[in-house]
């Protein structure tokens, strides 16, 4: 069922029920809801506090003011869509700059493409996704405004202003690329992703941070998560060179056509040189994965750019153009799923930056000067807890005055105190966004304030933590010190840990397994550094408003060396390594016996002392994988039928495996991420 604009009517300066008849047709296009909506505005997810700006219909007289009456020295960009304007924008007491897209009311582009793009981007919200903050639409004038993206497009950086990228920087624009298109492809909704169709240098633009976010929806498609071929097209569209030949073939335009297209960027990026190009010397325009073909046995460094030739690690080098093939192969089931080569490129960056870093055999992270006091081997110290070898916090986290968060929180009222969300005396406080200074109610961003008694644990947390930057670890924004009690400052977590959410809500099996990859990537992360997290479970787990899991609780944490031998246990019963219990040995293998357990625990919703046949949950369910017996004994009720048998016995079985006895039996981080995701891919 195809859902149009209404045209007719004064939507420059819309009624409230015209507001809400466009609001229901922009959620309902996309979502299948057919209730209508009783907000003038498109109703946001409850992060809505502190994401991005809430969409919104706006009036053509705030666009005219924005723009100085579509004043010609504002054009910021020119297409056959029409015209793209810088603007400024009141929003609420702050001035704020948009991109106004103006669309030209020849263009052939026009009514259908406009459609698409609001109903997709009123929807989206993500950090790698640009912003939809509104649309216009007044007789025959069809408005877009977004964010503001002052770098512009990757596109103009590679190929037009000839802009110096360092290959770290280029890296890191693919990994934020690819984690927009992988919440498109998989994380938009449980039940259907968005295919994007137009994936291409051009349609990734850059923030002032170099943050990369994936624009340009007027060709995407919406499709339920369970539909193996997708959608079928009727027409070819997209852009020459970034196109699945597939398509052509089989007239079927699926996920893996933007994985091809995110395979033409990589080597675009490599390369540096146009999807299809001209150089001297050549009869015909060439598509850049021809070119790569040919050129590709002669010499590696010859096909890289000049410019960052002497950058790339050789490893490096050969996994990337690696990652590149898979995602260009012909056999469109052979290409990796987005999940998988957002993965594999986080991984491939923190190879490069090991490569970069080492000195004598030690990276930058077990160099690095441990100026705490440890006491020598027998000396009882409450330092002895210290596990924290990383010199100093990075130096962006900031130190925040105790009296402000005291303000910030109501002196720590049980009004603001957040229930048991994350472990300890947390509060919610409401703050500016770049100082961290109270600001009143819902005007700044919210954040979580962790109380604590002065301890080695919080020095450990604040230290280690404080370096870290995962989008699958909680992130640290800032600390305070006082002679009686110490402050920690995190994001605002609006959903609750696992432990809790699981207790209380019925979550269904394919949102558990999301929660667990989301918590093997950051252990795949952690573990890669060398880091221990020492306390893994289900109560550090922390979700997002999508339910996308967060790790926290670093108290226990430590880097260094792959083993350490201490003097004291602590941990969590039923999640701690037996080994570490019985002879203090604290390994990356102890952290994944504790993922077994929150595994298992995720599969049968039962508590590790729950008991069977006398059995605690580890026993019980090494019996029924040592003789053969059906999974199905032991899988949440909860979950009635509403899962994959397949899904859940090789999780099961992988859940086994973490949880061995001989930690040299069990799994590494980075095999358990790659089994859940291809779990997740053949059986979604």
């Amino acid at each position: 069922m195809h859902h149009h604009l209404p045209l007719s009517g004064d939507l420059g300066v819309p009624s409230s029920q015209t507001r809400t008849l466009v609001n229901t047709w922009i959620i309902g296009s996309i979502c299948n809801i057919s209730e209508p909506a009783t907000s003038s505005s498109v109703p946001v997810t409850s992060s809505s506090v502190q994401g991005p700006h809430p969409f919104r219909l706006i009036e053509l007289s705030e666009i005219r003011k924005a723009t100085e009456n579509f004043d010609e020295s504002l054009v910021i960009g020119k297409g056959g869509f029409g015209k793209v304007y810088k603007g400024n924008m009141i929003n609420g007491e702050s001035l704020l700059v948009v991109a106004i897209k103006r669309l030209d009311s020849e263009s052939r582009q026009g009514a259908a493409e406009f459609e698409t793009e609001v109903k997709m981007l009123s929807t989206l919200r993500h950090r790698n996704i640009v912003s939809l903050i509104g649309c216009c639409i007044h007789e025959q004038e069809k408005i877009l405004v977004y964010e503001y993206m002052s770098k512009g497009s990757l596109y103009d950086h590679l190929h037009k202003r000839g802009t110096s990228l360092s290959w770290p920087r280029r890296l890191n624009i693919c990994l934020d690329a690819g984690r927009g298109l992988s919440y498109l492809h998989n994380h938009v909704a449980v039940d259907y992703g968005v295919i994007h169709r137009d994936f291409k240098s051009e349609n990734i633009l850059l923030h002032e941070s170099w943050t990369a976010k994936v624009s340009d929806f007027g060709l995407s498609k919406a499709c339920p998560t369970n539909m193996l071929s997708d959608y079928v097209s009727e027409s070819g569209k997209g852009t020459f060179g970034y196109m699945d030949p597939n398509i052509f073939r089989s007239g079927k335009i699926t996920r893996k056509s933007d994985v091809f297209a995110f395979g033409v960027l990589l080597l675009e990026v490599l390369c540096r040189r146009r999807a299809v190009s001209k150089n001297l010397g050549e009869q015909e325009p060439q598509g850049l994965v021809a070119w790569f073909q040919t050129k590709k046995e002669e010499n590696l460094d010859h096909i890289v750019d000049s410019e960052i030739r002497s950058e790339i690690h050789r490893k490096c080098l050969e996994q990337f153009i690696r990652l590149a093939e898979n995602c260009l192969h012909d056999k469109p089931e052979e290409r990796p799923n987005m999940d998988m080569v957002v993965t594999t490129l986080e991984l491939l960056i923190f190879s490069q930056e090991k490569a970069n870093t080492q000195a004598g055999g030690k990276t930058i992270f077990s160099r690095l000067v441990d100026r705490l006091p440890f006491p020598s081997r027998g000396e009882k110290s409450e330092m002895i807890e210290v596990r924290a070898h990383f010199q100093s916090p990075n130096p962006t986290l900031k130190e925040v005055k105790f009296a402000d968060l005291k303000k910030a929180t109501k002196n720590f009222s049980m009004d603001m105190r957040i229930p048991p969300t994350y472990v300890g005396r947390v509060f919610l406080a409401w703050v500016e966004q770049n100082t961290l200074a109270p600001s009143k109610e819902r005007d700044g961003i919210a954040i979580a304030v962790k109380r604590h008694i002065p301890s080695a644990k919080w020095l450990a947390e604040k230290n280690i933590l404080g370096q870290l930057a995962h989008p699958n670890i909680i992130k640290l924004l800032g600390y305070s010190n006082n002679e009686n009690e110490n402050l920690l400052v995190y994001e605002y977590m609006p959903n609750k840990s696992f432990l809790e959410f699981f207790c209380t809500e019925t979550i269904s099996w394919e949102i558990r397994l999301l929660i667990m990859i989301g918590v093997a990537r950051a252990l795949a992360y952690l573990h890669l550094k060398n880091i221990i997290h020492g306390g893994l479970e289900p109560s550090h787990i922390l979700l997002d408003e999508d339910l996308s899991a967060k790790l926290g609780g670093f108290g226990l944490a430590t880097n260094g060396p792959e083993t350490h031998v201490l003097t004291e246990v602590e941990g969590r019963r039923g999640y701690m390594d037996p080994n570490y219990q019985s002879n203090g040995q604290l390994t990356l293998k102890s952290d994944i016996y504790g993922f077994g357990v929150m595994l298992l625990k995720s599969i049968t919703g039962r508590s590790f002392f729950f008991l069977h046949e006398n059995q605690t949950l580890v026993d019980c369910a090494t019996g029924i994988h040592t003789n053969r017996r059906n999974v199905k004994e032991i899988i949440d009720p909860r979950l009635e039928d509403n899962y994959s048998l397949q899904s859940v016995s090789e999780c099961f079985s992988l859940a086994v495996r973490c949880v061995s006895n001989n930690p040299a039996d069990r799994p590494s981080s980075e095999e358990v991420l790659q089994n859940l995701e291809q779990i997740h891919a053949l059986y979604k």
